[in-house]
């Protein structure tokens, strides 16, 4: 396993060099991970027979992209970032892919901060269509998501970033001289095809709208809670409780609170 261990002595993280612009695998990934996302929720809306049209989708996963760019970079300048007060103070900042006059493209991205800022866009997407089933929509995401998630993860993988704790595994990668564990590609799977096989399977049992994204977000926290256990913690803020808590489990750790809120508010209003 000589060439896997040693995949980014060997890998270039950019895919193409047009001279004024790099093309980063990162960034196609991510490209990936959006058609794919909304290429699934149209296979299940028509497999399921569900009430929503291609219209209606496309100008969904148009509001809620614009609403998780945003939420992630925003998100990682609160939650992650050592120069917070300097974003604040010049917010235009927050989205310059330019450094020193060098095209570096945006770095730092935060997937609870795309959360935030996927429901806010989902609110506003349900004030401009009021007549919209947005619970329903909302479980068709659920179900999508996942899918367009490993690619995502991969992405970081390929991008050398978000890198695993230290191991004396055979598959582990060595980054900067120090074997670790690939613990992006843990969370593809966890995350990603965990999550979706488990929603997949249970979709047509589902006992109210809205069930499938609180049981989503449950999941969702669950797997990467365990994952963050192979993944290092950020280097700039280190654990957050102990020697064990990272920040990216306290942050699933209060998402799975919200989402069991949600789920209770739910089950309740279908019984009423």
């Amino acid at each position: 396993m000589t060439f896997w261990n040693n995949i980014y002595s060997n890998f270039n993280p950019i895919a193409f060099d047009l001279g004024f612009i790099s093309i980063h695998w990162y960034g196609i990934m991510y490209v990936l991970a959006l058609l794919t996302a909304l290429g699934t929720a149209k296979w299940i809306m028509k497999r399921d027979k569900l009430p929503i049209t291609d219209t209606l989708l496309d100008n969904y996963f148009i509001w809620i992209e614009v609403g998780v760019i945003l939420g992630a970079r925003i998100g990682y300048i609160l939650f992650y970032d050592t120069h917070t007060s300097y974003y604040l103070m010049n917010p235009w900042q927050m989205f310059n892919p330019f450094m020193d006059g060098t095209f570096v493209g945006i770095r730092g991205m935060s997937y609870h901060g795309a959360i935030i800022g996927f429901l806010l866009a989902t609110f506003a997407f349900k004030y401009r269509h009021k007549k919209t089933d947005i619970w329903g929509l909302l479980d068709l995401v659920a179900l999508s998501v996942p899918v367009g998630y490993v690619f995502g993860r991969i992405g970081n993988f390929l991008n050398q970033e978000l890198v695993g704790r230290y191991t004396e595994v055979s598959w582990g990668i060595y980054v900067d001289g120090v074997l670790r564990h690939p613990s992006q590609l843990y969370e593809a799977f966890l995350e990603g095809i965990v999550v979706f096989v488990i929603l997949y399977m249970y979709r047509t049992r589902k006992r109210f709208s809205g069930e499938l994204i609180a049981l989503y977000g449950g999941l969702y926290s669950v797997a990467r809670f365990i994952a963050e256990f192979w993944r290092a913690p950020d280097f700039q803020i280190g654990f957050v409780y102990g020697d064990w808590m990272t920040k990216g489990q306290a942050l699933s750790s209060l998402m799975f609170l919200v989402s069991f809120i949600l789920y209770l508010y739910l089950y309740k209003r279908q019984n009423k």
